[in-house]
């Protein structure tokens, strides 16, 4: 069904765990270990690649697993409705960038970690919740939750990354980006995330 605009802007709540969703929406924790399997691959490859590599390898998985384009009218809020389309547009490719980016910059070797991911996603007001953990050569575990929603066309994708298992991604973003938006307007917020996508590719 639809999400109603409100909703959408609206999205990036809290996570609290209710009853495990249905069978078939085991098709949610596939996207994800598919997901991790890809960047897996990149990240044991990634002594041999360059950070341009890395990104052309991560890219299309990254835009597959998540839903870019709804991500960046999440995380800019409210005020999306009244940016100009091409405005618009030039948000949602500067913000992909950006997320790309940061995948290409942060695994960029691999050192034995692997990744987790519970079975059974946890149902949520706008979607499901997958669970998932990076474990660390030393055992330390990281928790990395997934807020998904069904498309129109009955694929899953990620909607928001919930750090720590409980921290939403895009409501921090959406945080940041509302004071630029405020100083520098669209063209500012696309600016700064073209800077930090291309600092991460020269660091």
């Amino acid at each position: 069904m639809p999400l109603s605009r409100r909703a959408l802007l609206s999205l990036p709540l809290a996570v609290a765990a209710r009853p495990a969703a249905a069978a078939g929406e085991d098709a949610a924790v596939a996207v994800i270990r598919q997901f991790y399997d890809g960047l897996l691959a990149v990240m044991k490859a990634a002594r041999t690649l360059s950070f341009d590599e890395r990104y052309q390898r991560l890219a299309p998985l990254i835009e597959r697993t998540y839903s870019l384009p709804l991500m960046t009218r999440i995380a800019v809020g409210p005020s999306w409705p009244q940016i100009p389309p091409a405005q618009q547009q030039a948000l949602v490719q500067a913000f992909t960038r950006y997320t790309v980016a940061q995948y290409a910059g942060r695994f960029d070797d691999y050192g034995g970690e692997r990744f987790e991911v519970d079975p059974a996603p946890a149902a949520n007001p706008n979607g499901v919740v997958v669970q998932s953990r990076l474990v660390k050569p030393n055992g330390e575990k990281v928790v990395l939750n997934y807020l998904m929603r069904q498309g129109a066309g009955g694929a899953w994708q990620v909607i928001d990354v919930y750090l720590s298992g409980t921290i939403s991604e895009l409501a921090a973003r959406r945080s940041e980006f509302a004071g630029v938006l405020r100083s520098s307007g669209a063209g500012g917020l696309v600016s700064m995330l073209e800077q930090r996508a291309d600092g991460l590719r020269t660091h």
